[in-house]
C-alpha cells in the first residue's frame, strides 16, 4: 500500500496534495472468519443503521457459536436467524451465499487466483450482493490494488473535490479518469473517499 500510494501521488499534483493531507491509508483488520464473514456482515448491514447492524451481527454470531461459516448457516434454522434480527430477504441471501461457497461457485480463499472480473461475476450471482459490494470486497478483503468503483458515490464526489470538477462526474464519466492510475486505482479510490470525509469534517 505504501509503495502504491507513493507511485500514484508522483503522477498527479492534486492527488499528492490530498495524500499529504490524509496521510497513510491502512487496510481494515481481517475478520477472524475471513472473507466469508465480511460478505455476511455486508449483507446484514444493508439498508440499516450501523448500530442496528452491529447488534444483529452480534446476535447472529452468538446463534452460530461466534464465527460465521457456510456450514454454520446450513445448520442454523430460519427461526433462529429471524430471531437474531435478519429479515426474510437477508436470510435468503446468507443461505444463497453459503450454498454457493459450498458448491464452489464463490471462492472465499483470500489467495484466490480468480481475476477481479471473475470475482465480481461470481459474487453478483449471489442474492443480495451487487457490483458495489463485490468491489468493496475486492478492495478491503482481498486487498486488490486496481479496483475502480465508479458506482461509489463517495469516490465520485471525492474525485470532484480533489480535481475541482463541477458537476460531479457520472459513473461513465469517471471510468476513463482512473486510467492514468493503473495498476493502483484502488488507492486513488480510497483517497477519494477520504476527501469526502475531510470535506464533511471541515
Amino acid at each position: 500500500m505504501d509503495n502504491a500510494t507513493s507511485a500514484v501521488a508522483a503522477r498527479d499534483r492534486a492527488l499528492a496534495t490530498l495524500v499529504a493531507k490524509v496521510g497513510p491509508i491502512r487496510y481494515l483488520p481481517r475478520f477472524p472468519d475471513g472473507p466469508f464473514g465480511m460478505l455476511i456482515r455486508s449483507i446484514i448491514s444493508q439498508q440499516i443503521s450501523a448500530a442496528a447492524a452491529r447488534a444483529i451481527i452480534g446476535r447472529t454470531a452468538a446463534a452460530m457459536g461466534g464465527l460465521f461459516t457456510p456450514d454454520g448457516f446450513v445448520a442454523t434454522s430460519d427461526d433462529a436467524l429471524r430471531a437474531a434480527g435478519l429479515s426474510r430477504n437477508k436470510v435468503l441471501s446468507v443461505r444463497d451465499l453459503s450454498a454457493k461457497v459450498l458448491d464452489g461457485t464463490v471462492d472465499v480463499n483470500p489467495s484466490t487466483r480468480l481475476s477481479d472480473a471473475e470475482v465480481v461475476e461470481r459474487l453478483t450471482k449471489v442474492r443480495g450482493i451487487g457490483r458495489w459490494s463485490a468491489e468493496m470486497y475486492l478492495m478491503h478483503c482481498l486487498r486488490r490494488l486496481d479496483v475502480w468503483p465508479v458506482g461509489d458515490l463517495d469516490v465520485r464526489e471525492g474525485y470532484a473535490l480533489t480535481w475541482e470538477v463541477e458537476p460531479m462526474p457520472t459513473a461513465s464519466e469517471l471510468e476513463p479518469l482512473g486510467e492514468p492510475f493503473r495498476p493502483y486505482r484502488s488507492v486513488v479510490a480510497r483517497y477519494c473517499q477520504e476527501a469526502v470525509f475531510l470535506s464533511r469534517a471541515s
